[in-house]
C-alpha cells in the first residue's frame, strides 16, 4: 500500500512541466531579469529604460534624454529619439509598440541595419520593467501625431490609441514599480546620477538631466569632452605625472574604440570598462585588449629610448598599471554580455581591436610627448623596483595559503569546518575582543583572527611595504585566495569574512582600513557577497526581568519609551567589545539566528574609488572639504 502511494506521489509526467509565459516567468524569477529585487534591482529598472534611450542617442537620433522621479514614486523617462514604431508588426500582428513592451526578446537590437549598436541586445529590458510594474504608461511621438498605450503589471489595458498631435519625435515612459515585487520604492538620487553621469560622459554632446520632483532636486549632465573629461573627473584630486590624458579613437573593423587615460602619483589601478555605455564591472576582451597592449607598448619604448637595458627584465602589468586612471569604452554591433546585467564581455574579436587601436595610439603619443612618457615610465621603473621586494613577500604569503593549517597565522583560532561554503571568518580588532569572540564562537563553522591595531593604510603605501605589514599578510594568508590579479575565489577558505570592530571612532576607522584594502586588492570578493560587517550593539538595557540589546539611537529611545511607568532601568553603553563577556558577544553579534549582518557591496565603482581616495590619500583639501559639508549631518558623535 505504501509502495503505491509513494509511485502515484513521485508520477513524474508532462502535466508537471510548467510552461511559463514571458511576464510570468519574470514575474515568478525577476532575479534572472534585473539580477536582484532589492534597491539594486530597483534602480536597474530605470536604467534599462534609459539604456534603450541612449541606443537612439548611439545611432544619431537622440540629443537629450529626462529622468524624472515623481511625486507618486513613478519614475518618467522622456528621450527625443525617433520614438517606438506603432505599426503592425508582421509576426506578432500586433502593434510594435506593445511588441516591444510585452513579449521577450523582442525589439530592433537583433539587426545592424537600426541600430548599428546597442546596449539592449537582448531585447527583453523593456518588457522586463512593464512586467514588473504595477502599471506602466507608453507616449510615442511619429509622424507629428501623439499615440499612447497603458499596461497593469505587463498586461495591454487597449489597443495603442492616437491621441492628438506631437511636436518632433520621441519616447515617454512612465512607470511605478510593483511594491509586491520590490517593498516599498525609494530611489536614491544619488545613485541614480552617478550613472546618469557616467552615461554622459560615455557620449559625447549628449545632454541628461535627473529631476526628483519631491525634493526638488535637479542635475543635468553634458560633456563635449566626452571619456577625457571623465577621467579628468575622478582625478581631480590627485597630483598627476602629465597634465592632460591620453586620449585614442578608433574604429577598427566597425567596432569604434575610444580610450582615455591619466597616470597619477597614487599606488592603485582604477580603470573602467564600458561595452556600448553598459558598465561590464567583471571587464571582458576589451579589459584586455588595452592591458595587452599598455604593457607591450611601454616596454617597446622603454628599451628603444635605453630606459631598460638590453639584458634587464620587462616591466610587468602590474608596473605599468600602477597609479592608472583610465576608461575604455567599446561599441559594437553585437556585443555578447554574460547575462542580461551585462558584467562582463565576451567577444573575442574586440581583444585585437582595442589591443590594436591602444598600440598605435599610444606609440604615436610617446613619439610626440617624449617628456610625458619619461615622467610615466619613470614612474613604471620605481613600481618595477618596488615589486621584486614585494613578490617575494607575496610569494611567500602564497606559498602559506595553502590548506595546510601548520602554514596559517599562528594567532587564527580556525574552525573545524573544512567546506568554505559553510565556514566563516571573523576579523575582529584588538587582542581582548578577539578572545572574547573565541571563547564565545561556535567553533564548528568560526574561525576568529584578532588584528592588533589599525592595520595598514593601503591607499597610500606601495605594494612591497603593504605585503611587509604583519597584519595585512595574516589576513591574505587565513582567506589562502592570494592578492590583486592572483587572486582566486576558487581558493577562499572562508565563504564569509566579517569584519566586527569596536562601535566608536577607532573602530570606525579601523573598519575604513580593511575596507580599503578589500576594494583595492581583493575586490571580487565584495562583488561575489563574500564580506560582510558585523553590527555589535551599542547599549544594553535591563530591567528587573528583561534586557533588550539596542544598536541605534534610535532604537533606545523607542525601547525607553516603551519601559516607561516606575520600572527601574539599567542602561550600559557599549564602546568595545572587549566589554563584553563571550555569552554577550555570541548572543548579540555572532550567533547567526539572531545577528544582523551587514553585506558589503559595490553599486558604482567611479564612485567608490573617488571616497575611498579622499577619505584616505594624502590629498587634505578634499577630506577637509567633505567633512565640513557633511559636518552639520553627523549624529551622537563619539568623542
Amino acid at each position: 500500500m505504501t509502495q503505491n502511494t509513494e509511485s502515484v506521489n513521485n508520477e513524474y509526467t508532462a502535466e508537471n512541466i510548467q510552461v511559463l509565459g514571458g511576464r510570468e516567468a519574470i514575474r515568478r524569477r525577476p532575479g534572472m531579469y534585473i539580477g536582484s529585487t532589492d534597491q539594486r534591482g530597483l534602480h536597474h529598472l530605470v536604467y534599462e529604460i534609459v539604456y534603450n534611450s541612449i541606443d537612439e542617442a548611439m545611432a544619431g537620433y537622440c540629443t537629450k534624454i529626462t529622468v524624472t522621479l515623481q511625486q507618486d514614486n513613478a519614475v518618467r523617462v522622456d528621450d527625443n529619439g525617433r520614438g517606438i514604431p506603432i505599426d503592425i508588426h508582421p509576426t506578432t500582428n500586433i502593434s510594435a509598440l506593445e511588441t516591444v513592451m510585452t513579449t521577450l526578446h523582442a525589439g530592433a537590437k537583433f539587426d545592424d541595419h537600426t541600430y548599428p549598436v546597442s546596449g539592449g541586445l537582448h531585447g527583453v529590458g523593456a518588457s522586463v520593467v512593464n512586467a514588473l510594474s504595477s502599471w506602466l504608461k507608453v507616449n510615442v511621438r511619429r509622424n507629428g501625431r501623439l499615440y499612447q498605450q497603458e499596461y497593469r503589471q505587463g498586461i495591454p489595458q487597449e489597443e495603442v490609441a492616437e491621441i492628438g498631435e506631437a511636436d518632433g519625435t520621441g519616447t515617454t515612459i512612465i512607470f511605478l514599480a510593483d511594491e509586491t515585487m520590490f517593498g516599498k520604492v525609494n530611489y536614491i538620487f544619488n545613485t541614480l546620477s552617478e550613472r546618469l553621469r557616467e552615461m554622459a560622459y560615455l557620449n559625447k554632446g549628449l545632454e541628461i538631466c535627473l529631476k526628483d520632483e519631491g525634493k526638488g532636486q535637479e542635475l543635468t549632465f553634458y560633456f563635449d569632452g566626452g571619456i577625457m573629461s571623465f577621467v579628468r573627473h575622478l582625478n581631480r584630486n590627485r597630483a598627476v605625472r602629465h597634465p592632460t590624458p591620453i586620449y585614442i579613437p578608433k574604429t577598427v573593423n566597425g567596432t569604434i574604440v575610444e580610450v582615455a587615460f591619466q597616470y597619477n602619483d597614487g599606488f592603485t589601478e582604477s580603470t573602467l570598462s564600458f561595452a556600448n555605455c553598459v558598465n561590464t564591472t567583471d571587464g571582458g576582451t576589451h579589459l584586455t585588449g588595452f592591458r595587452s597592449a599598455l604593457t607591450r607598448v611601454f616596454n617597446d619604448y622603454a628599451h628603444k629610448s635605453k630606459f631598460l637595458k638590453e639584458d634587464e627584465p620587462n616591466l610587468t602589468g602590474e608596473d605599468v598599471r600602477e597609479g592608472l586612471t583610465a576608461i575604455i569604452s567599446v561599441k559594437l554591433a553585437e556585443p555578447q554580455f554574460e547575462g542580461q546585467t551585462k558584467a562582463k564581455l565576451g567577444n573575442l574579436e574586440v581583444k585585437s581591436a582595442v589591443e590594436s587601436a591602444v598600440g598605435e595610439g599610444l606609440s604615436l603619443y610617446f613619439e610626440e610627448h617624449p617628456d610625458d612618457a619619461k615622467r610615466i615610465i619613470e614612474k613604471c621603473l620605481t613600481s618595477a623596483k618596488a615589486r621584486e621586494a614585494a613578490r617575494k613577500a607575496r610569494d611567500l604569503i602564497i606559498k602559506r595559503s595553502s590548506l595546510d593549517t601548520a602554514t596559517l597565522p599562528g594567532k587564527l583560532a580556525d574552525c573545524s569546518e573544512k567546506e568554505p561554503s559553510r565556514s566563516e571568518l571573523y576579523l575582529v580588532e584588538g587582542d581582548s575582543a578577539g578572545g572574547s569572540a573565541k571563547q564565545g564562537r561556535n567553533r564548528r563553522f568560526q574561525a576568529i583572527l584578532p588584528l592588533r591595531g589599525k592595520i595598514l593604510n593601503v591607499e597610500k603605501a606601495p605594494s612591497g611595504k603593504m605585503l611587509s605589514h604583519e597584519e595585512i599578510r595574516a589576513i591574505i594568508t587565513a582567506l589562502g585566495a592570494g592578492i590583486d590579479d592572483e587572486f582566486d575565489l576558487s581558493k577562499l577558505r572562508y565563504h564569509r569574512v566579517i569584519l566586527m570592530t569596536d562601535a566608536d571612532v577607532d573602530g570606525s576607522h579601523i573598519r575604513t582600513l580593511l575596507l580599503t584594502f578589500f576594494f583595492r586588492h581583493m575586490v571580487t570578493l565584495i562583488n561575489n557577497g563574500n564580506l560582510f560587517i558585523a553590527q555589535p550593539p551599542l547599549y544594553r538595557i535591563k530591567t528587573n526581568k528583561l534586557q533588550h540589546w539596542v544598536y541605534t539611537e534610535q532604537e533606545k529611545e523607542e525601547v525607553m519609551r516603551e519601559l516607561k511607568g516606575g520600572k527601574k532601568v539599567e542602561i550600559q553603553r557599549y564602546k568595545g567589545l572587549g566589554e563584553m563577556s563571550a555569552e554577550q558577544l555570541w548572543e548579540t553579534t555572532m550567533n547567526p539566528t539572531t545577528r544582523t549582518l551587514l553585506s558589503v557591496s559595490v553599486d558604482d565603482a567611479a564612485k567608490a574609488d573617488r571616497i575611498f581616495h579622499m577619505l584616505m590619500s594624502e590629498e587634505v583639501l578634499p577630506r577637509k572639504a567633505f567633512i565640513q559639508a557633511h559636518a552639520k549631518s553627523v549624529r551622537n558623535l563619539d568623542i
